[in-house]
């Protein structure tokens, strides 16, 4: 972590049990970020806390070490069973309930603390059969926890902690009549220690905070920019027949190690996955209906250098920490101007460096205003220079009439002819060979109509269907 991201506080001086600063020590941590600088002697001393600060600052971190000090100087609850949780932690997705437990092993080592996962998509027995033998620290997302909790496979009245994590995210997701579910079923506000988490404290995050903890302190922290210091920002305005070839030049001309390409739509991640593999870029999509145990076993990969680049829709955006991100490339503006923020906040994180590299295109470049306006200062814009405009290998999937950039002649505008008319061949390599002359061939006359054209082509009355043909083994 770099040092000029870290305050004055040593965490060897806040006091926490001797098993808390052991997984502190073993993590590498000296002093605390900002955020938990701020947090971590209010919510130790037992006051509710709802905190506020940028991706990557160490507010998982904040929360895990206030959870462990609570519950290893306080009493559990007199005849409190197995299977009755004495802290939660909620999360609005799996990759972030999946990293949060993953950090709490590491810091909670020698506490000696059982802790659960509980999240859809996979594992269903396996997780239900680990919180009936007996849980400390269920961490997970609010639909299979209430799943749970309605088959009474644990409940609620023993807890003594309750943390909220990505507070806003919960609303962007519909998950607060769940989240307010569970609350309503908790000791009231004033018998357990509450802590709420956010990139953002909007007005609805402060107002659920007040509803439901025991009079929070708010913390927040501010940065001069709304972004990770550390991130190089970057904007090509470019037509979206030319997205394609720069986002492949790019990746040719920069000191890429591990990068991030997210689109706002699934389909649109396939196609672009399809065109970086046929141009000798490796990668995978993440979107929201890929299998959890597929999403693991790929972001395993990803992070193990298997291939160099992911291609994801905003389920990626938040909660999934991925070291040495070296790359951020928006090749979808975002719609929401805080995505913007939650997306390129994937790289520099830990105070690393980074790049954030965004494509403007005619269909999205509309956002850019909202997005300039959010993070408070202008995206240098970069304009495409004719190295950029690379030569792509078609992917086997692709189809013929796809719009890609036209071939520039140096020197000279795009076309063959005095009235600058574009060429008829596309800037695209085919990935097949052409046969040659010689070896072209007519094909025999019995094949070369179509069905309809053919005149011994049945002719389907109106209104009636042919009876389907045999199928041949």
């Amino acid at each position: 972590m770099d040092n000029t991201h870290l305050s004055n506080q040593a965490f060897s001086d806040l006091g926490l049990p001797a098993p808390v600063l052991a997984g502190v020590l073993r993590a590498g941590f000296t002093y605390c970020t900002p955020i938990q600088a701020a947090t971590l002697p209010k919510a130790l001393a037992g006051r509710d806390v709802a905190g506020q600060a940028q991706t990557g600052t160490g507010k998982t971190a904040a929360f895990l070490l206030a959870v462990f000090n609570r519950l290893l100087l306080s009493e559990a609850v007199p005849g409190r069973r197995p299977n009755q949780p004495r802290a939660l932690i909620l999360a609005p997705t799996r990759e972030l309930a999946i990293q949060i437990h993953k950090d709490a092993l590491v810091l909670g080592e020698e506490c000696g603390l059982r802790l659960q996962l509980a999240y859809g998509g996979t594992g269903y027995e396996t997780q239900r059969r680990g919180i009936e033998e007996g849980v400390d620290v269920l961490i997970g997302t609010p639909g299979r926890l209430i799943d749970y909790f309605k088959q009474h496979v644990f409940d609620l009245r023993a807890l003594q902690v309750m943390v909220l994590d990505e507070a806003d995210r919960m609303f962007d997701l519909g998950f607060i009549k769940d989240i307010r579910y569970l609350f309503h079923r908790m000791p009231p506000p004033a018998e357990r220690l509450s802590m709420l988490f956010s990139a953002t404290l909007s007005y609805r995050v402060i107002e659920l905070a007040y509803e439901h903890m025991n009079n929070p302190e708010l913390v927040q922290i501010e940065s001069e920019k709304m972004t990770a210091e550390r991130v190089r920002e970057r904007l090509f305005h470019l037509g979206q027949e030319e997205k394609l070839p720069v986002l492949v030049g790019l990746l040719r001309q920069e000191q890429v190690n591990r990068a991030l390409v997210f689109t706002n739509t699934k389909h649109v991640a396939e196609r672009v996955q399809g065109w970086l593999t046929a141009n000798d870029f490796p990668s995978a999509v993440l979107s929201g209906d890929v299998p959890q145990q597929k999403r693991q076993s790929l972001l395993a990969d990803f992070q193990a250098g298997r291939f160099p680049v992911l291609v994801a829709t905003d389920v990626a955006a938040r909660g999934l920490h991925i070291t040495d991100v070296s790359h951020v490339f928006n090749y979808d503006l975002p719609q929401d101007a805080e995505d913007y923020v939650h997306r390129i906040g994937r790289t520099a994180r830990a105070g690393a460096a980074g790049e954030a590299i965004s494509l403007a295109c005619d269909e999205y470049a509309f956002s850019l205003l909202d997005i300039e306006a959010y993070i408070g200062h202008k995206i240098p814009v970069i304009h495409v220079t004719d190295d950029l405009l690379v030569e792509l290998k078609r992917p086997v999937f692709a189809p013929r009439g796809e719009r890609v950039k036209p071939r520039v002649r140096p020197g000279g505008s795009a076309g063959s002819g005095s009235r600058g008319r574009p060429e008829r061949r596309p800037h695209v390599q085919s990935a097949r060979p052409q046969a040659t002359h010689a070896q072209q061939k007519p094909a025999p006359a019995a094949h070369s109509a179509s069905p309809s054209q053919s005149p011994a082509a049945p002719v389907r009355p109106r209104g009636k269907k042919l009876p389907e043909k045999p199928v041949l083994g």
